[in-house]
């Protein structure tokens, strides 16, 4: 559930990033791109000071916060991004359970 993973683990200025990407599937800047497709160098390459400082901490976030159908590699990640993230999969659920497909009229 959204509501149980808490974003004030990461650094304030990407939480918006990591929140959206998590919740809505909306791809997130270079840096935490990096660091949802599991790519270390390519995370240290992108993060400014305080990401770096805080390395520890974002992976801490990612690896016990965020679902683990998020992250990992770059396939992983498109795929979160196509399916719309977190709220997208509960709406489809809920909407599954309401809503009656019509059926198709043949010849």
């Amino acid at each position: 559930m959204p509501e149980d993973i808490d974003y004030n683990k990461l650094p304030e200025h990407i939480r918006d990033g990591a929140q959206r990407y998590v919740e809505d599937g909306i791809k997130p800047g270079d840096f935490l791109q990096a660091v949802f497709c599991n790519n270390l160098m390519e995370s240290f390459a992108r993060a400014d000071v305080t990401n770096e400082i805080r390395m520890f901490h974002i992976v801490d976030f990612i690896y016990n916060e965020a679902p683990a159908a998020c992250w990992g590699s770059e396939e992983i990640m498109k795929e979160w991004i196509r399916k719309g993230g977190l709220n997208a999969k509960s709406n489809k659920s809920d909407a599954g359970a309401s809503e009656q497909v019509p059926e198709q009229e043949t010849g």
